[in-house]
Order: C-alpha cells, then sequence, then structure tokens
C-alpha cells in the first residue's frame, strides 16, 4: 500500500511542464517570492535568469516588492520580449499549396505562443531538437506539432480558430513511443525557439 501510494505522487517541472522521472532531483523556486515550485535541473538556470527565487537563498530587501509581485509563468514566458516573426516571407508564401500554407499558419501560432520560450529553455540544456509539423487527419484544421530529442518529446495541438489556439497534448521519453507519421521531420527549430517549417522556397 505504501509503494502505491508513493507512485501516484508525480512531480512536474513548472518551466517546462515535464514530469520529473523518479530519484530526480528538483530545485524548489518561487516565482512570485512566496509560493514554491518545483524545477528540473535542466531549467534551473532559466529560472534563476527570470528571477525566481531559489529556495534557501537570502532575500534582498532592496528590491521593490512591486518588482516580485504576480511574477508567475506569464512573465516567464512572456511573448512580448520576443516578437514573432513570419516564418515565410509573403511572396513565397502566395506560391504554397494549402497544406503548406497550413504548416507555416502553425508554426506563426506557436511562435507566438509562451511555448516557444519552453522549446528554446529545454534546448539550451539537451541541444537542437527535431520537429514536425502534421496536420490531423478528420477535416479539421488542427496540426500535430511535434519537438524531439533523444530522451524527450512534446506534441502540442494548434487550432488556429480556438480560444486556446496552442496546448500541450502529449508528452514522453523515447522516440520510438511515437508514431512513424509524426517523424516525418519537415521543419527545425531555431535557438530562440522559433518553429520553422522547411519548405522549399521555389
Amino acid at each position: 500500500m505504501r509503494q502505491l501510494t508513493r507512485q501516484t505522487v508525480q512531480r512536474v517541472c513548472a518551466v517546462c511542464e515535464r514530469t520529473l522521472l523518479t530519484g530526480e532531483r528538483a530545485l524548489r523556486f518561487a516565482p512570485d517570492g512566496e509560493r514554491f515550485v518545483d524545477v528540473c535541473p535542466l531549467c534551473q538556470d532559466l529560472a534563476i535568469e527570470h528571477g525566481w527565487i531559489k529556495e534557501g537563498s537570502p532575500t534582498s530587501p532592496t528590491v521593490p516588492s512591486q518588482r516580485r509581485r504576480r511574477r508567475g509563468l506569464g512573465s516567464l514566458f512572456d511573448p512580448r520580449r520576443q516578437p514573432s516573426e513570419p516564418v515565410v516571407a509573403e511572396p513565397i508564401l502566395r506560391r504554397l499549396s494549402a497544406p503548406e500554407q497550413q504548416m507555416v499558419e502553425a508554426a506563426d501560432i506557436f511562435n507566438a505562443s509562451d511555448f516557444r520560450r519552453t522549446v528554446a529553455g529545454i534546448a539550451k540544456s539537451l541541444g537542437e531538437p527535431r520537429a514536425s509539423i502534421v496536420p490531423l487527419s478528420g477535416g479539421r484544421s488542427e496540426l500535430i506539432v511535434t519537438v524531439g530529442w533523444d530522451i524527450s518529446w512534446y506534441q502540442y495541438r494548434v487550432t488556429p480558430d480556438s480560444a486556446q489556439p496552442v496546448r500541450l497534448a502529449e508528452r514522453g521519453h523515447e522516440l520510438v513511443e511515437l508514431d512513424a507519421g509524426y517523424k516525418r521531420w519537415n521543419a527545425h527549430i531555431e535557438p530562440d525557439g522559433r518553429l520553422v517549417p522547411e519548405i522549399s522556397p521555389l
């Protein structure tokens, strides 16, 4: 019974949203200076860079309290800090097929989301990932963005007309867990986390 209870407790990194592995040591940070959350070792530099307070660190009385107030995930992944540029120039966009235009639109939506910085943060530790943009079957204008490393992968569902156009759909640890259709690596990730479809400009 004790073992079952231990297995049901899952810790998730507050930065990359990855479920921490059994035995993996988490660091504790307070985004707002009050409540502590778990952060994996891969994301600790990103948390420190954005002013999260590490558990056990002395807090400085010279820092204005309003500066630390309401510093949650929204401030960590503020898309206004990295304005999204179109992934394809307008003249080339007009020559693309309908599926290619869908890919470009999905990439633009992803790049304007908070997940762009999530991917950029993980890539700093794990290196450049592989990426694909695949439309879902069934006539709906939904696409799946897959970003994968050898030891971790994430899938995001992009729905252009939705109130929440990008959301984390699935995640896992090994690329063999993915269906072959999602491993058509037809895109790449820039160092700043920008998703760029690999489409010929001709």
